[in-house]
């Protein structure tokens, strides 16, 4: 005797609201992580353009600092938890695609994919970081990223694959600054719910703060270039030199002063997201 099994279309979408509620919280909490680090990272890069710090200013400056805070430890979890969300969240967009228009092409699904890869590498360091294995997640990103170069350049055509990895980066740097300048993502955003002043406010942040990131990357992947060419891995930088190379420019600081008050503003526009994305 055959048995069949009836799906009720109210539990059926009870289900669905339940998935797309976690996933919903996930990302919001991992907007918000994300937002935390680039705050963190831009005062960093403040301090230093004013002269008034050594710390590293990028990620494993960033959790240095909040380790040091009231409630330490808490907040790196928090933080840590938070980036495991955004991974998860980039993870279910790859597998069942995005939210709005065009969200199930390939091509998007596979930047959710390459998100989840690298945004479960961040989650990872920081939680690693948090539960005490300090080299996880706090050490110069400068020498990491020397260290990676040096190995691939020892690889049957590093010159070719780090060239090509540098050129990469510096695409995706302007990418990030020319969708951030056109505000590409007002179409993410449920504008519907949002007030005049927070429209304007995302604008504000999320243009200041996009062009400003995308500059950052597209000099990090300069300097992955000219390791290239030069067959010298000391020549790639992380993020902190790659900052610090604004205040050598010939308007001095000031650059500098630029650069870091725009990555603070994209770790407010992360904030704003967490609010009004559309997920």
């Amino acid at each position: 005797m055959n048995t069949r099994t009836f799906s009720l279309p109210g539990r059926t979408s009870a289900r669905g609201a339940a998935k797309g509620s976690a996933v919903g919280v996930a990302a919001r909490w991992g907007l918000a992580a994300r937002g935390v680090l680039y705050v963190l990272i831009g005062l960093l890069a403040l301090r230093i353009a004013f002269g008034e710090g050594d710390e590293q200013a990028d990620r494993g400056g960033a959790l240095a600092e909040l380790s040091q805070q009231p409630m330490g430890s808490p907040l790196l979890w928090a933080v840590g938890v938070g980036l495991v969300g955004m991974a998860l969240w980039r993870l279910s967009e790859a597998v069942f695609g995005a939210a709005g228009e065009g969200g199930h092409k390939a091509r998007k699904r596979l930047m959710s994919a390459a998100r989840c890869v690298f945004y479960g590498f961040v989650a990872y360091s920081v939680l690693a970081f948090a539960g005490g294995e300090g080299g996880s997640g706090s050490g110069s990103g400068d020498r990491q990223s020397e260290d990676v170069t040096a190995r691939a350049l020892d690889l049957p055509g590093g010159r070719w694959i780090v060239g090509l990895a540098g050129l990469g980066i510096v695409a995706a740097g302007l990418w990030m600054a020319t969708r951030a300048a056109l505000r590409k993502y007002r179409k993410h955003l449920r504008t519907g719910t949002m007030s005049h002043r927070a429209r304007r406010f995302t604008d504000v942040t999320g243009v200041g703060g996009g062009v400003a990131r995308g500059a950052v990357f597209a000099v990090v992947g300069v300097f992955i270039v000219r390791a290239a060419l030069t067959y010298e891995p000391d020549e790639a930088k992380g993020l902190d030199d790659a900052l610090r190379s604004f205040a050598t420019t010939p308007v001095g600081p000031w650059l500098l002063v630029l650069v870091a008050s725009g990555l603070t503003l994209f770790g407010l526009f992360s904030f704003a997201m967490a609010r009004w994305r559309r997920v």
